[in-house]
């Protein structure tokens, strides 16, 4: 049972302090309880959009344990709201929060697709794969009215290049002309997000996004048009969504996913506090269950920073999750294989774009 506190439709239910910050400003607690007594709202829960001018876009990844090695962002912070995203530390960079803040203060890239084809028109730039996003879905509810993903995958189309996507909204379905597109020259993949089978526990994991059925009709309508899709389940939560893993990877499967990737959850930084916050006042009955499960996989804490082991897990739970994970493989996806992206292309259509100046 939900506490009374509980904050409708958000992930996080507080504001952790900012590591950077010297001063840390706290609304003080007797103004809280005169809103309460007044019948006021203290906070309006509003989601704020912030425009912010980088000088680049992508990113290069050098963490050995994601498979990717570029990434970019449109945005920061994620109206979705996951409890789990290990992105919310990165809003401590930019001054916020990694709690509500990284859900309410979403920070916008406008000139994301201009530093791009600058990125990519450079003479020294060889392909290789670029994904969005690396960071905090680039079809959060932002891009309904910025559409920078968009215009992102308009440049990626034009000098054909090879481009990944992550993501767990249905809005990558808007785009499906240029996906399509760039699928005739194995240009593009999509990684699409599925934590459960149930809509209980997808509300309260990750409050607004999609519902379920629409992400595996996602996948099947993807599919269904050659753009193949490999589907992430994760992270995989020991007492919250463990016992899914088979069922899952049927569903996917079933869906037309070509291949499936978990990872084991760790909750490093700000997300520990934020984290076990949330389970204490959303499923307070298991909370000690779930984060000492979630302890037992990473040496008795809920952080772990080891590369090679972080996303693993490690110890009998986490052994465990890994043998079903090789079941569901093995039963599921035998005959699949997820395609490696065209990176031949990009020099010639390089070239012909810089005959024109």
């Amino acid at each position: 049972m939900k506490s009374k506190d509980h904050i409708k439709g958000r992930g996080a239910q507080k504001n952790t302090p900012n590591k950077f910050l010297q001063h840390i400003y706290e609304t003080r607690d007797d103004f809280l309880e005169f809103c309460r007594l007044e019948g006021e709202s203290a906070d309006s829960n509003r989601t704020q959009y912030l425009p912010i001018f980088p000088k680049t876009i992508v990113n290069k990844v050098t963490s050995p344990d994601v498979g990717m090695m570029y990434s970019m962002n449109p945005y920061q912070g994620c109206e979705h709201g996951c409890i789990y995203c290990y992105a919310r530390n990165t809003h401590e960079f930019w001054g916020y929060s990694a709690g509500l803040d990284f859900e309410r203060r979403i920070l916008i890239k406008k000139d994301a697709a201009k530093l791009l084809e600058v990125k990519i028109k450079h003479k020294g730039w060889k392909a290789e794969t670029i994904v969005l996003s690396g960071n905090t879905d680039c079809y959060q509810p932002a891009e309904q009215k910025f559409g920078i993903t968009r215009s992102c995958l308009e440049v990626f189309l034009k000098y054909r290049h090879p481009v990944g996507i992550i993501t767990k909204n249905a809005l990558v379905l808007r785009d499906l002309d240029i996906l399509k597109e760039l699928t005739k020259d194995r240009l593009v993949g999509v990684n699409v997000s599925v934590t459960s089978l149930s809509e209980e526990t997808r509300r309260i994991l990750e409050p607004r996004t999609v519902s379920i059925k629409k992400r595996l009709k996602t996948i099947r309508i993807l599919s269904e048009n050659d753009i193949p899709v490999n589907a992430m389940l994760a992270p995989i939560i020991p007492g919250i969504n463990s016992h899914e893993i088979m069922n899952l990877a049927k569903a996917v499967s079933d869906h037309g996913a070509l291949s499936f990737g978990f990872t084991v959850v760790r909750l490093n930084g700000a997300i520990g506090q934020i984290f076990t916050d949330w389970i204490r006042k959303t499923l307070p009955d298991r909370a000690d269950k779930v984060l000492h499960q979630i302890e037992a996989c990473h040496g008795g804490s809920l952080n772990d920073s080891r590369f090679g082991v972080r996303n693993r897990g490690e110890g009998k739970i986490a052994a465990q999750i890994h043998d079903l994970a090789r079941l569901a493989k093995h039963h599921y996806f035998r005959n699949k294989v997820f395609p490696k992206l065209n990176t031949e292309l990009h020099e010639v259509y390089k070239a012909g774009q810089m005959r024109l100046f």
